[in-house]
């Protein structure tokens, strides 16, 4: 069967999600006199035989799809894997099911046993190849799902070693599939298999309630909520089980609701926020990694519910549409993946373009289930990510074949190519702590953090050297260029890590928690340390921030952000006799920062820099990469006018790097502050040194470092400069004469005047009155104000801290009069001008705009 173009799913608006995954969990709860109700009363049969089919193609492709050529190479490499899986079961040795991988004590050794089971029965199954695979091969793979049952799952007393993960949601997942794809062999031949996996599958969700999902559990939640009850939907309709169906359903609907952080559902913070962030963890950034998942998981829900009545009413996939296109299009650029949101998986050889690859999957998925002007603009996108991507879309990656005939379909259209977020854009993902700033030619990306979102991600021996990726670190993308040969996990193993773009960081030695502990984690269960324990979530693995002010100001396609450093949460504890004494904790810089971002610049202020105990202190205005024998040449001039000479001692006024063979250039013009340190050595590191699971390759790449630094025990310093990406020498030199104005940089206000735009903006950080030129400012605030030609003037005004209930601003001179203004805002006349109230209570950080014009 191809899959329908059909929706069984429209648009649920996602205010009734929550009352429709209660009536789905009242519908599953056996009752007394009764079996328990089906989601879909009138068919249970059909709707549990269309499921399963459904899935079954997704995962197969079907006979249509399968004879299509630009299928035949993922059907190939299918073969391939299953071939290399077969032999590695030929060579077995005592104690295993592949050679290779000895089972009984190794977690990951037994889900890859499990993965490779699942590949061989995923090539016997493929429909319309000449043959459904040998019968032969099927029963083998039925016997290694029973060995392996027999023997080193199915004893609870010798299993849930390890990590969690591979218990609750690695291994049900690959025999859960095995068990659908091979359903005909397992009912002929082991018929006992499914109800016996099913079982013992329930007593490993130890982090569930009684066997079942625990929606008060921190580890069901968000991505892996999804990735459990996809699993138990599965296992209902292999035991025929409609409550099981319809209480994951339950479940999983949950997911879709948006995060309220004042009113969490069971406490969890995890998932879609209203401003477009995805947070994991309850405080990790994770749009890139765990949200990427997320999206494939619910997409291939939908797909496997196609036709199936399980789901009352209208569809989800509205919901689905708008997470595309608010949280994932502003992050992807020309086809990749920003490192701002990928938490550990920064360290990985296989991101960038990849995880778009999953992405765009999703998005082809999900246009078959959607109409009209919706349809239109994801197949569009996907057309676009095939045009500005270095890479192509290796859709042999991709998990359903049908997806890759429809995928090819798409790029057949004569339809034109248009990317969901428009060119010129401001992102303000502050429920994550995340800015993306694009203008055609480039995107800017932040990452910052607060004593609500994660400084960084550690876990699993991967991310070894995070420590300051959540400090101001950016990432700007430039328009044309391959992003691998500027970011990736090749920058984060050629930089150092307290040398990161747009960090401010003591200059020490770091040790990583594998050469601090011996082990990939603190191990102290006498203390409330074990490897997924709370304590190794908070001190460990990704640690908050312990100042709240982080955020800023969003005005239509213009932005502010603010950022005060601090300590993270375990130097914090450490320091209130909270750890253990040898517990090792390290403290952060001090600095208080703002990025004011327009068309062609992104300017950043700094003050109160410094190392406190006695530490020198780097900030890094950038750090590029790139090839060894790339040309790459620096220039720049001096406040005179004459040429910048490397060798020589004076200080640049301007500096523009530009690599030849990407045919990239930035620019970067000093506006006050001390000397800048520019750098440019070649140097050579294994992948090794930022995961332990990577290859060891030898990585040499040439490290361009620009810098301001602070000797030990010097005063505070401020420095203030603009990045100005793909700049010509002529464009820097002009910036001697405007159009940037610093009008303040201090640890109490920081702000700044664009001319040419006719913006001030500014961030104000501690309490009492702040004044700068025509605005006043009460408290803690980030504010935008940009007067147009037409002589109105547009307000923008957020919380950054989260915790205010208003915020008000006066802009003196003549009185002005409301033209609009969002829900919460209120004008009124002061003495000497217009005074803005805005009600920012529960607000969390989102920006509130006005209009006004003077009164005629």
């Amino acid at each position: 069967m191809e899959l329908s173009r059909r929706s069984a799913l429209t648009v649920i608006p996602a205010a009734t999600l929550w009352a429709i995954s209660q009536a789905l969990r009242a519908g599953a709860e056996p009752r007394p006199g009764r079996p328990a109700a089906s989601g879909s009363p009138a068919s249970p049969d059909a709707d549990r035989t269309a499921l399963l089919r459904n899935t079954v193609a997704v995962l197969t492709g079907t006979t249509a799809s399968n004879a299509r050529p630009e299928v035949a190479p993922k059907l190939a490499s299918l073969r391939a894997t299953a071939r290399a899986r077969l032999a590695a079961m030929d060579g077995a040795g005592h104690g295993e099911l592949f050679e290779g991988l000895p089972l009984g004590t190794s977690d990951p050794n037994l889900s890859t046993s499990y993965q490779y089971l699942y590949e061989i029965a995923l090539a016997a199954c493929l429909p319309g190849t000449g043959g459904s695979g040998d019968p032969e091969i099927r029963r083998r793979v039925v016997d290694g799902l029973a060995a392996l049952h027999e023997g080193w799952f199915g004893d609870q007393s010798k299993g849930y070693y390890g990590n969690w993960f591979h218990w609750e949601i690695g291994i049900p997942a690959h025999a859960t599939r095995t068990l659908v794809l091979l359903r005909d062999e397992v009912a002929a031949y082991r018929p006992e298999l499914p109800a016996a996996y099913v079982a013992s599958m329930d007593a490993y969700l130890r982090n569930g309630e009684d066997g079942d999902v625990d929606l008060d559990s921190r580890f069901h939640t968000g991505a892996n909520l999804a990735d459990i009850t996809t699993n138990r939907i599965l296992q209902g309709a292999l035991l025929a089980d409609d409550a099981r169906i319809t209480k994951a359903l339950a479940d999983q609907l949950t997911v879709f609701s948006t995060i309220d952080p004042y009113r969490p559902r069971h406490g969890v913070t995890d998932g879609f926020y209203a401003d477009g962030s995805f947070v994991q963890h309850g405080s990790v950034a994770y749009t890139g990694s765990y949200g990427k998942g997320l999206l494939t998981r619910i997409v291939q829900t939908i797909k496997m519910l196609d036709g199936t009545g399980y789901v009352p009413g209208d569809s989800l996939t509205g919901v689905v549409r708008n997470w595309v296109t608010d949280s994932f299009a502003p992050l992807v650029f020309e086809g990749w993946m920003m490192e701002i949101v990928k938490g550990r998986a920064v360290s990985r050889t296989g991101t960038g373009y990849a995880d778009v690859t999953a992405v765009v999957e999703a998005v082809v998925d999900l246009s078959a289930h959607t109409s009209g002007g919706d349809t239109e603009a994801l197949e569009g996108y996907v057309r676009h990510i095939r045009q500005t991507a270095r890479a192509g879309i290796d859709t042999t990656s991709f998990v359903s074949p049908v997806s890759i005939a429809r995928y090819a379909d798409i790029l057949a259209s004569s339809a034109p190519a248009r990317d969901l977020t428009p060119a010129a854009s401001h992102a303000a993902f502050n429920a994550m702590d995340r800015t993306v700033h694009r203008r055609p030619g480039y995107a800017f990306a932040l990452a910052r953090s607060s004593a609500r979102i994660s400084m960084y991600e550690y876990m699993s021996g991967e991310n070894l050297m995070p420590w300051f990726q959540g400090t101001g670190a950016h990432y700007l993308y430039l328009s044309g260029a391959d992003q691998r040969q500027a970011f990736g996990v090749d920058y984060f193993t050629a930089v150092e890590p307290h040398r990161l773009a747009g960090v401010t960081a003591p200059v020490e030695t770091r040790r990583t928690v594998p050469e601090l502990y011996g082990t990939l984690w603190y191990d102290s269960p006498e203390h409330g340390f074990t490897s997924s324990s709370e304590s190794q979530n908070t001190y460990v693995y990704f640690p908050r921030a312990t100042h709240g002010f982080s955020g800023g100001a969003r005005l239509g396609a213009y932005g502010a952000a603010g950022l005060v450093l601090s300590d993270d949460a375990a130097y914090a504890a450490q320091q209130a006799g909270k750890l253990p004494e040898d517990f090792v904790a390290y403290r952060a810089a001090d600095a208080t920062r703002s990025w004011f971002m327009f068309d062609d610049e992104i300017l950043v202020l700094s003050a109160g820099v410094t190392g406190p105990a006695g530490r020198a202190v780097t900030t890094t205005v950038d750090s590029r990469i790139a090839a060894p024998s790339s040309p790459v040449v620096l220039t720049g001039g001096l406040r005179d006018g004459t040429p910048w000479q490397r060798a020589a001692s004076t200080p640049p006024a301007w500096l523009r790097y530009a690599d030849e063979e990407q045919r990239t250039a930035v620019g970067y013009v000093f506006l006050s502050g001390p000397p800048v340190t520019v750098a440019l050595d070649t140097v050579t590191r294994s992948r090794r040194l930022v995961r332990l699971a990577n290859a060891d390759t030898a990585v040499t790449k040439q490290v361009f470092t620009l810098s301001y630094e602070q000797a030990a025990g010097e005063p505070p310093a401020s420095m203030a400069h603009a990045l100005v990406p793909n700049a010509s020498a002529r464009q820097l030199a002009s910036y001697a004469h405007g159009p940037l104005t610093v009008l303040s940089n201090t640890v109490r206000l920081q702000a700044a005047a664009h001319t040419g735009l006719g913006i001030t903006a500014a961030n104000a950080f501690t309490p009492g009155a702040h004044r700068v030129g025509r605005l006043s400012v009460d408290g803690p605030a980030s504010v935008m104000l940009r007067r147009a030609g037409d002589g109105t003037y547009c307000v923008a005004v957020s919380d950054p801290t989260t915790t205010r209930s208003s915020v008000s601003v006066t802009l003196h001179g003549r009185r002005l009069r409301r033209v609009s203004a969002d829900s919460g805002v209120r004008v009124r006349h002061v003495s000497g001008g217009t005074r803005i109230d805005i009600t920012t209570r529960q607000a969390y950080g989102r920006s509130f705009t006005a209009v006004l014009r003077g009164r005629p």
